[in-house]
């Protein structure tokens, strides 16, 4: 059934392109900030936009499930499944960044628009408009094309869409729990990733892990006067600056004893594929205003990307900062740190190991005390390309796209990819039509309408392929 209906699906996907975008500035109307409490209304307003949006195009069953915070829907497309009919978890979030700096966005950011840009064409600006609405809304479009055709979709699908992706996804694994059987299934459809440019798809197999930490030096039992105290006080920002420097040497590499420990760097056939990219680490520098690559030396830029860990200095803060002077040296001061990881290395022993290497720099009249993130460390994840379904998935994407489609690594991280794996004992399928440019977290998001329509045309060929 699946490649005989597909033709009309793709031509109903194409008749019904306007009727798409109608639905996908509905979408991107709702301002669900899931990090800010004050949009948790705004939240639960788009849970129950995607649960209709899964009912009015068929969908057996879609709810939406109330947890400690924003609430998860899922979906099945389904009543019964045929007995050994594949079955998928499709999965994507419908939360978004916060807006902040406000005034840098040329229109407001929950009022989307259609602009020319002049290297991608036409897009549309909002928050939200890649990051993960745009993703989110190829897939349900091109469910919906197959419902309206065929009455059904040629695999049996699940869908579990959830609200606090961009603050942690701290519901998930108390849901997991609660409903893991219900969302059980072969494997998973993951929509937050992208393509190699914005003419080559591509299918993410390996994704950084990640792990954090907060630290806050306290010097002085309160702010002293810098003239009464300058000299022989301790400088809570001064010691905090010397410690966070000596975490990387000179050419880069990290410091911290035991940060590489178990560290795998990837196969020959990984390091082909992504060869064949033929990536340009100058032109990617120059993109944001850089020139010089500014990782651990020997390795190249796009090695820097994806191979190799990194320690971040996220944020900093300690003393005044008001208008103007204030001649007080602080009592405390805050770094915010991040690490990128990739296979082999553990996302608890690391902030451990960071925690070690600062206690064992303090004078013993200052103190440090640490914060661990919260729940937020995933180890890296490697997919294997070798799996049916990903090979399924990179014959559609190349039909649709008329290029090869690539094999990628992520320097990003997707935590529940890790959660799906260790959890459910599920694999993942990671495709998406986001593109390094579309300001993703930043104000002025966008996403190319030729990903809109191309990535839903590709979701459709793709379920067709995983029908057989």
């Amino acid at each position: 059934m699946s490649s005989t209906k597909l033709p009309a699906v793709l031509d109903a996907l194409d008749a019904s392109h306007e009727a798409a975008m109608v639905r996908w500035f509905e979408f991107l109307r709702i301002p669900s900030v899931s990090t800010d409490p004050a949009f948790a209304g705004d939240c639960r307003r788009a849970a129950e936009w995607c649960a209709a949006q899964l009912r009015e195009m068929g969908f057996h069953e879609a709810k939406v499930v109330a947890t400690a915070g924003h609430p998860m829907v899922v979906a099945h497309d389904r009543a019964t499944r045929l007995k050994g009919m594949p079955h998928v978890l499709f999965y994507g979030h419908y939360d978004v960044q916060p807006v902040d700096p406000l005034e840098l966005w040329t229109t407001p950011p929950f009022e989307p628009r259609l602009a020319d840009d002049p290297i991608n064409g036409k897009v549309v600006v909002a928050r939200g408009a890649c990051d993960d609405k745009g993703q989110l809304s190829t897939f349900l479009e091109a469910a919906r094309a197959w419902k309206a055709v065929a009455g059904e979709l040629p695999i049996a699908v699940s869908v579990l869409l959830e609200g606090e992706e961009e603050c942690g996804s701290a519901s998930v694994p108390a849901f997991f729990k609660s409903h893991g059987a219900e969302l059980k299934a072969d494997y998973v459809l993951v929509c937050d990733t992208g393509m190699w440019d914005k003419s080559t798809p591509g299918i993410s197999t390996q994704l950084r892990g990640i792990c954090s930490t907060e630290i806050t030096i306290t010097a002085a039992d309160r702010d002293l006067h810098s003239g009464g105290f300058g000299g022989p006080a301790a400088n809570p920002i001064r010691l905090l600056t010397r410690i966070c420097a000596a975490m990387h040497d000179n050419t880069g590499r990290i410091t911290i004893p035991g940060f590489y420990d178990g560290l795998r760097m990837p196969d020959d056939e990984t390091r082909r594929n992504w060869a064949a990219l033929k990536f340009d680490g100058q032109a990617f520098l120059k993109s944001v205003g850089l020139s010089v690559p500014a990782g651990e030396a020997n390795f190249t830029v796009m090695e820097q990307r994806l191979a190799r860990p990194t320690l971040e200095f996220n944020g900093i803060t300690g003393g005044y900062q008001g208008v103007g002077v204030k001649t007080v040296i602080p009592s405390k001061a805050l770094v915010k740190i991040t690490c990128r990881l990739v296979p082999g290395q553990n996302p608890k022993a690391i902030p451990a190991a960071i925690r070690k290497f600062v206690e064992a720099r303090l004078p013993e009249d200052c103190t440090a005390t640490f914060g661990d993130g919260g729940d937020m460390g995933s180890e890296a994840i490697v997919i294997d390309p070798k799996l049916p379904f990903v090979k399924k998935a990179q014959a559609a994407l190349t039909e649709e796209w008329g290029v090869p489609a690539g094999l990628l690594g992520v320097g990003g991280s997707i935590p529940i990819v890790t959660a799906f794996k260790d959890d459910l004992g599920m694999d993942s399928l990671l495709v998406g039509f986001g593109l390094g440019d579309d300001r993703v977290h930043s104000p002025n998001e966008k996403y190319n309408v030729t990903s809109f329509h191309k990535g839903a045309r590709s979701w459709a060929r793709i379920l067709a392929k995983l029908g057989g």
